[in-house]
């Protein structure tokens, strides 16, 4: 008997929502919009961390960069400020380690200010603005894993001689080729003519869409860049090792070989930054945290909002039908029925806000995902759970109390009413 008076709790509830659609509709408007926002923020967040992911991966997990200043998450101080910047004798001494492969100690001439390129590349009357100019030793190519579509890279021969060679980024060289080989041509970047000894294919970046900036360079050996930019002295030094399970024993001996390399006292603290991918995953897992959080709060302001309407509205329906509410009293409905009922009517509203708000998400995330700006969006089946039972809550912690209110009314009271 009580799971027949249930299940016609159920049935009205759903007939009471189909019957007044519109108001329906209004009423779930802030449950939509709060869930939707969850949906699609989430799924941008989840794009970019997969490919962040994917980006660190790429690196190898056996490298490790090295530079007088801490870059990641911490504001330089005046002492790290006036640390003695690193140099090439310090990167020989690194490849003397016994795990150490290969390392690599490069300079870039960009715009202090936006870390961009700052010089045009030309030929034969095509120009490409905003180039970065890079300088970096014959084990570049290992250290970094470079892949070429046409030639190859400079010998230590080519370094020490300062040879006018140059290896172009793969945007570059199309700007300026098209298609074409373009190995043995000759290309004016600032004072001089560079012959072109190698092009890079497209390299990986963490945020899809629009262009590399890593794609528009131009790579010289060291004594070649030396010349060409004497001022530029901020030093990055890159070393890859031969296995990830030495990572730990390969710090040290880089701390070790730098601090003896620097003349440092066993009580003076290091005064140069070693960094591995894992900094990158954590400066990125802060950031997102920051985002992640801004999307509680936006969407917590919209369920809230759809909350205090749902509750509002199921409230003035409990005055429309108290004559309703009376009639099935007098007939043998019990509290915990007309409980259901009213309960059941605020969950299911919320519960279909909740699944349109999902479909608007998904919807906005295709959208973004094919947008210009390429960001990888892509639905998080986590936060798609997330968002209907959040949905689903709301409407159970805000229709509880007009459900307690219609079942606790007097029935004889409610006969009465007009």
């Amino acid at each position: 008997m009580r799971g027949q008076q249930t299940g016609e709790s159920v049935k009205m509830a759903l007939s009471t929502i189909r019957t007044n659609k519109l108001r329906s509709g209004l009423t779930i408007l802030g449950i939509v919009i709060g869930v939707t926002t969850v949906i699609t923020i989430s799924s941008v967040i989840s794009g970019l961390n997969n490919r962040v992911q994917d980006f660190v991966s790429s690196l190898g997990s056996n490298v490790y960069w090295v530079f007088h200043l801490p870059i990641i998450g911490v504001r330089p101080t005046t002492e790290m400020l006036s640390r003695p910047k690193l140099n090439i004798d310090e990167v020989y001494a690194l490849r003397k380690l016994p795990h150490i492969v290969a390392a690599d100690g490069g300079y870039q001439h960009v715009r202090s200010q936006f870390r961009v390129g700052d010089v045009s590349v030309k030929y034969n009357g095509k120009k490409i603005a905003g180039t970065i100019l890079q300088g970096s030793t014959s084990e570049v190519g290992q250290v970094t894993d470079l892949n070429f579509l046409q030639g190859r890279l400079w010998n230590d021969a080519e370094d020490k001689k300062a040879e006018h060679v140059v290896v172009l980024g793969h945007d570059t060289w199309e700007q300026l080729f098209g298609d074409q080989y373009a190995v043995g041509k000759e290309v004016n970047i600032e004072t001089g003519l560079y012959t072109i000894i190698g092009v890079l294919d497209k390299q990986k970046q963490p945020f899809g869409g629009g262009k590399n900036q890593a794609d528009n360079m131009a790579y010289f050996p060291l004594g070649t860049f030396h010349n060409l930019h004497p001022e530029d002295k901020d030093m990055w030094v890159s070393v890859k090792y031969d296995d990830p399970k030495n990572k730990a024993l390969v710090e040290e001996e880089i701390r070790e070989s730098l601090r003896i390399a620097r003349k440092l006292k066993v009580d003076q603290p290091d005064n140069f930054e070693i960094f591995g991918p894992d900094s990158l995953s954590k400066l990125w897992n802060q950031l997102t945290g920051g985002l992640v959080l801004f999307m509680i709060a936006v969407s917590s302001v919209g369920l809230m909002v759809g909350g205090v309407g749902v509750m509002n509205i199921m409230l003035v329906s409990v005055t429309e039908r108290t004559r309703e509410i009376g009639v099935r009293k007098a007939i043998g409905a019990t509290k915990r029925t007309l409980l259901v009922q009213f309960t059941t009517e605020a969950v299911t509203l919320c519960a279909v806000g909740g699944i349109i708000g999902i479909l608007l998400g998904a919807v906005l995330t295709w959208i973004i995902y094919f947008l210009p700006i390429g960001l990888p969006a892509t639905m998080s089946t986590m936060w798609v759970v997330t968002g209907f039972t959040v949905s689903c809550a709301i409407g159970l912690i805000f229709g509880i109390y007009p459900a307690w209110k219609a079942a606790n009314l007097d029935p004889i009271e409610a006969l009465r009413y007009e």
